[in-house]
């Protein structure tokens, strides 16, 4: 009869722990070889990734500990080299922005921008693929058409919007002013700016919905609206029943990425209104541009901009991701 004291099987445990750490090298060796294939084709993404991304995200959060200014980093003029005077300076940068009603404001303004868009983003574009998932005439001509505003590359649709809300010579104006009614300053007044604004991305938006949708529709069986029908569901019904929970992995997905995107859309914002009128419409990505770009160039306060930019977005994405698997998404 064999008798357990516990002792052994913890000896036993710790000697299997330390076979474990001492063979890894080993594992690591023999996936090397056996898939040296697969590490040599993505090594030359990842060298790229990494200069391209790594080397500049590194380089910035060490700014953002800095006083780096136009004024103190070094440059060359002609045959002098000044070098750079800037100090590190931990936090400070951080401090005085989270410390700010100016950022706050900012935040504000773009929450509101994103959760707006995105919003309209999802409802329309999930309208226009139902339409186009049912049989109709001429389908294919309507999705081309629809799909065109994706096409246009965003500074170019904005330039063209820019036109159209033009006070003096915009076709909005114009069209208004046929109809008997007084032209708006569209770009002007900080309200109709934001809304300018946000009409302006969810033109360009929708079409990324809409086909993104079309395709999570066109994945969804179709005996199960034959079943549903059968058993008298309306039309309504079998929406919620069926074409809701057949497109969440797809929903869940395109408004993570939409999300991310239209937090720093920064051609819309900075080609149509400027960030104004005054600052209004700025967000926090055009924002941090304007630290970097005019007048004294304040490197440090813009690289702490981003920084925190950045991190706002990790928190969104890794609180979403556990929310959705708290409720079941295997996403």
């Amino acid at each position: 009869m064999a008798v357990s004291t516990g002792q052994p099987p913890a000896a036993g445990e710790s000697a299997r722990g330390r076979s474990r750490r001492h063979d890894s090298p080993g594992r690591l060796r023999r996936a090397l070889s056996s898939h040296w294939y697969a590490w040599a084709m993505i090594a030359p993404v990842a060298v790229v990734m990494l200069v391209l991304i790594g080397w500049p995200l590194a380089r910035g959060v060490y700014l953002s500990l800095t006083d780096a200014t136009e004024a103190n980093m070094g440059r060359t003029i002609g045959v002098n080299v000044i070098p750079s005077t800037y100090e590190f300076v931990g936090l400070d940068n951080y401090l005085q922005i989270l410390t700010s009603g100016l950022f706050w404001d900012k935040v504000l303004w773009t929450v509101t921008w994103t959760v707006a868009c995105v919003g309209l983003h999802y409802g329309i574009g999930l309208g226009l693929a139902v339409m186009l998932n049912r049989e109709l005439r001429l389908r294919s001509l309507y999705r081309v058409l629809l799909i065109l505003p994706w096409a246009v590359p965003a500074f170019v649709a904005a330039f063209i919007w820019r036109y159209l809300y033009n006070s003096d010579y915009g076709v909005i104006n114009g069209f208004l002013k046929v109809a008997g009614l007084s032209g708006v300053g569209w770009l002007d007044d900080p309200v109709t700016a934001k809304i300018a604004v946000i009409a302006v991305n969810v033109w360009i938006g929708v079409p990324f919905m809409m086909v993104a949708m079309l395709g999570g529709l066109q994945s969804i069986p179709a005996e199960l609206y034959e079943a549903a029908e059968v058993d008298g569901a309306s039309s309504w019904q079998r929406f919620k029943a069926i074409t809701l929970p057949g497109l969440r992995q797809v929903s869940t997905t395109v408004v993570l990425l939409g999300t991310i995107w239209t937090f720093n859309m920064f051609p819309i914002i900075f080609l149509v209104t400027r960030g104004g009128p005054g600052s209004e419409t700025e967000i926090l990505v055009t924002y941090a541009f304007r630290e970097a770009f005019t007048g004294i160039r304040n490197y440090s306060g813009s690289a702490a901009w981003g920084v925190i930019i950045l991190a706002m977005l990790v928190v969104l994405a890794v609180g979403y991701r556990r929310t959705l698997r708290s409720q079941g998404d295997p996403w």
